[in-house]
């Protein structure tokens, strides 16, 4: 073990109270997070050992071991998987996270024999027990998430290591080389990892990361649910107006947009004549032509933005109190729903990208275009830096300087039949031009397993 990483493994093992604490935290308002808390640190309860002695007819007798941090992530695996249990008949999947909603949206990818448990905490006793336990055949890490402790035991064991629909922008790259000492082994320790862009590659490599390709990114291989996307263009074409979505909102973003709201107001000392005297005092803080719909990013914030919109003075239609037939009538509709981004997809003919007004990096525009629904985006889009450059060359993207402008726009081509129905047909041959992501990655995957079983012999599953 290198100095770095022994220092690292020593601070990772007394961060674990802190840890602790802040899952009881997280746990008051996603109590998810207490669940199988002992899992993290690598122990796990009786009942899995039943769960491990399932037979399989999978790759050399092992899990396929799929690691998808947090939601997002969890959506990109769901599309790799349905892959690979073609390339990979009789597969176990191993799928592990480190969020609440994760692990939720996890759920819906099991299958029977499949093992579902919280990543484990990068100590080496962790990571040890972790992998003493499962003895995966292969470990998939989505995106982003590289851990030295585990690239390191994992190289150890001969377990191959990969990332797949991998990225890396700037920021994390000079932070990264700020701790080259520890990260340089960590990337490097890789087996392979398959970048969505050619800059995320030239990033990768410049960490030491052995690049096996540039595949693209899977999220564009995402088929919309029909029945999903048909319930919202049902109530879409019920809304009466046009309405305007503010897909995945982070915090910070919905007070921008009521400010813009506020700014459309008369102020106090404007001259106005007596005729519009009465408008103007029952006049809402609105909407205008248009319906919104506000959808935040994290569960957590659901009650949060529903009591800053009413504050506002706005009355709100939550999706949970919705009928099967329509939404409610109100100034604002919120949707407080996990898994049903296509149907609110389908219900906007326009959407404000969330986490783009905001300096955090923007939200998957991807699912978007998929579902036919054009993006107008703030200027802060470096997660997904090529895609939103493609997508605004492709004309199913606009991009603005600030929330202002961004409703200006969503208003504009919301109320402009035709400019919509144009910029909704570019936006759906935009994502299927790109697919094809999930397939590559699943065969490099069988892959490298069938190269593995060629040349070691397969040993027992553990007991």
């Amino acid at each position: 073990m290198t100095l770095a990483r022994a220092l690292y493994s020593v601070a990772m093992w007394c961060a674990q109270p802190l840890l602790r604490r802040k899952l009881r935290r997280r746990a008051l308002a996603e109590p998810g997070y207490a669940h199988a808390v002992p899992e993290r640190f690598g122990r796990y309860a009786p009942p899995m050992d039943s769960l491990l002695g399932h037979s399989t007819t999978g790759p050399m007798g092992h899990f396929v071991w799929v690691h998808a941090v947090s939601l997002g992530e969890t959506r990109a695996a769901a599309i790799l998987l349905a892959e690979l249990r073609r390339q990979l008949p009789g597969m176990r999947l191993l799928l592990t996270h480190g969020t609440a909603t994760g692990r939720a949206e996890g759920e819906k990818l099991l299958q029977p024999g499949d093992v579902q448990v919280w990543q484990p905490w990068d100590t080496p006793g962790a990571v040890r027990r972790f992998l003493n336990k499962f003895r995966p055949a292969i470990g998939v890490l989505m995106e982003t998430e590289v851990w030295p402790n585990m690239v390191a035991a994992c190289r150890q064991r001969g377990i191959p290591l990969v990332l797949a629909n991998a990225r890396l922008n700037e920021r994390s790259l000079r932070k990264a080389q700020r701790v080259a000492p520890l990260a340089l082994p960590a990337f490097g320790g890789l087996a392979a990892a398959w970048a969505q862009t050619e800059d995320d590659a030239r990033r990768l490599r410049a960490l030491g990361t052995p690049v096996g390709g540039v595949f693209g990114n899977l999220k564009f291989d995402v088929v919309p649910d029909a029945a999903q996307l048909a319930r919202g263009h049902a109530w879409r074409a019920g809304a009466g107006r046009p309405v305007v979505l503010l897909a995945s909102s982070r915090e910070g973003e919905e007070a921008l947009w009521l400010d813009v709201l506020k700014q459309k107001r008369p102020s106090a000392n404007e001259s106005i004549d007596s005729n519009a005297i009465e408008n103007i005092a029952n006049q809402r803080l609105t909407t205008g032509a248009v319906q919104w719909l506000i959808v935040p990013r994290h569960p957590q914030r659901f009650d949060e933005v529903h009591q800053l919109i009413a504050s506002a003075g706005l009355t709100v239609s939550r999706r949970s109190g919705w009928s099967a037939e329509a939404p409610t009538q109100a100034d604002v509709w919120l949707g407080d729903s996990l898994g049903e981004m296509a149907q609110y997809y389908g219900l906007a003919h326009v959407a404000l990208l969330g986490g783009s007004f905001a300096p955090l990096g923007g939200q998957n525009l991807i699912e978007a275009a998929a579902c036919g629904c054009p993006v107008v985006m703030g200027p802060h889009t470096f997660n997904f830096a090529e895609a939103a450059e493609l997508a605004c060359s492709a004309g199913a993207a606009q991009r603005v300087a600030d929330m202002a402008a961004g409703v200006a726009a969503a208003q504009a081509l919301a109320s402009d039949a035709t400019a919509r129905d144009a910029a909704s047909a570019r936006a759906t041959v935009f994502a299927v031009a790109h697919r094809g992501a999930a397939l590559a990655t699943a065969r490099a995957i069988a892959e490298m397993l069938n190269r593995r079983a060629g040349s070691a012999p397969a040993a027992p599953l553990p007991r």
